[in-house]
């Protein structure tokens, strides 16, 4: 009979752990979102954990920054030699970043199926120069809110078509005492302010550059468009606190019931129509953001925001198969109270336009109008130099027209 010894035990379990499987390699993805407008961090967070569940060797961590450090931080990353496998990237920058090699080219990732459905807008979010940098994931623009309530109180039956009767709207509101300040916008020194000031621009149809890539702004469109924003300003229509104000400060404002007007991306629409913490909800009206007569019907600036992989990025098919999944139609559909799907289709889904039809109808006419920032390698020099000189003009430190003026010099163009 064979005699087994304790050792004889341990080294048959021994010799046995040799041949145990090795697990598959986890892949660790790092991510950087933005902690603001658009998706919101819970909104990402379940994203991101149903794709690990379809994905169990792939592990994401996520990094929520204010839109203000995206840029910032997706740069230096770069310089340290690593970081990021996943950014979010505004529309402002594929120019730099593949001028500089910072996002890694995915052109022939992206299938005909994918150039097919997306609406062809999105695009131009992720190109340049023929190349594609990313999937697009926010398309996105700034719309007019108006608070139904108050409009009613004042007899307007309508809300404004152009932004001189928006002026007028706003007028009659403060004189008859229903709202103080009736309109607030997003015009810290900031990015933020250049989309106000950019919807603007388009709305009285100018320029930011010419042919030949010099500054164009400083006079035409882009000088009206200041001088409107100095003129709501001074008269008292405007917030005064608007010149701190970013994205989330209107939204509150608006909210609390503190301004009949405001201009803001579309998260905002189901946010203050329907959060439990908003006292103007049911009362939230939105339409495409005005026009001025005899140049345009309405106006938009282009605020859309793509997903990429950086160049240094030692994962990039796990990082472009969790864009793909990001991105996807789906998802988009499920999350379209936070932001509008790229996908064509999807505005046939009832379930994606259902207690938002009036949203998507304005979505409709601003899309279709979205007016680009400039597309240039050196975006960042030139809208520092944009933000300084809108703040000086609000603050009455200097006219629009030398304001701009000095604008271009600063510029860098």
């Amino acid at each position: 009979m064979l005699k087994i010894t304790r050792r004889t035990l341990l080294a048959t379990a021994l010799a046995g752990a040799c041949f145990v499987p090795q697990a598959h390699a986890e892949t660790t993805l790092n991510a950087l979102f933005m902690a603001q407008a658009a998706y919101s961090e819970s909104d990402v967070r379940e994203m991101t954990e149903r794709f690990t569940e379809a994905n169990p060797d792939i592990k994401v961590n996520l990094e929520f920054v204010p839109y203000e450090g995206l840029h910032d931080k997706t740069v230096l990353a770069q310089g340290s030699g690593g970081g990021y496998d996943i950014v979010l990237f505004d529309v402002i920058w594929p120019a730099e970043y593949a001028t500089n090699g910072v996002l890694v080219d995915v052109s022939d990732r992206i299938t005909g199926a994918m150039k097919d459905e997306v609406l062809p807008g999105a695009w131009t979010t992720v190109q340049y120069q023929d190349k594609y940098y990313g999937m697009p994931w926010i398309l996105d623009t700034k719309y007019l809110f108006y608070n139904k309530e108050m409009l009613e109180k004042a007899g307007i039956a309508n809300p404004p078509t152009t932004w001189d009767e928006l002026a007028e709207q706003a007028k009659i509101l403060k004189e008859k005492g229903i709202v103080e300040h009736p309109i607030a916008w997003s015009w810290a020194q900031a990015e933020a302010a250049i989309c106000d000031y950019t919807t603007l621009v388009s709305a009285y149809d100018g320029a930011f550059l010419d042919a030949e890539g010099k500054p164009a702004f400083q006079s035409g469109g882009g000088l009206s468009a200041l001088e409107y924003m100095a003129n709501s300003y001074e008269s008292g229509l405007t917030n005064p606190n608007s010149k701190e104000f970013l994205e989330e400060d209107v939204r509150n404002v608006f909210q609390n019931g503190e301004a009949a007007f405001a201009l803001n991306w579309t998260y905002m629409y189901n946010l203050a129509n329907s959060s439990e913490d908003s006292k103007v909800a049911g009362k939230v009206g939105v339409v495409a953001a005005p026009g001025i007569e005899g140049k345009s019907e309405v106006s938009a600036v282009n605020g859309s925001m793509g997903l990429g992989i950086p160049a240094t990025s030692e994962n990039v098919d796990e990082a472009w198969k969790y864009i793909v999944y990001m991105t996807s139609q789906d998802v988009q559909d499920k999350y379209a109270k936070g932001s509008l799907p790229i996908w064509a289709s999807s505005y046939e889904d009832e379930a994606v336009t259902s207690g938002q039809e009036e949203l998507i109808a304005a979505a409709g006419k601003g899309l279709a109008a979205m007016y680009p920032r400039p597309t240039t390698p050196r975006y960042q020099e030139l809208s520092a130099a944009l933000q300084q000189a809108i703040q000086e003009t609000l603050l009455g430190q200097s006219s629009a027209e030398d304001a701009l003026r000095s604008a271009v010099e600063n510029s860098g163009l």
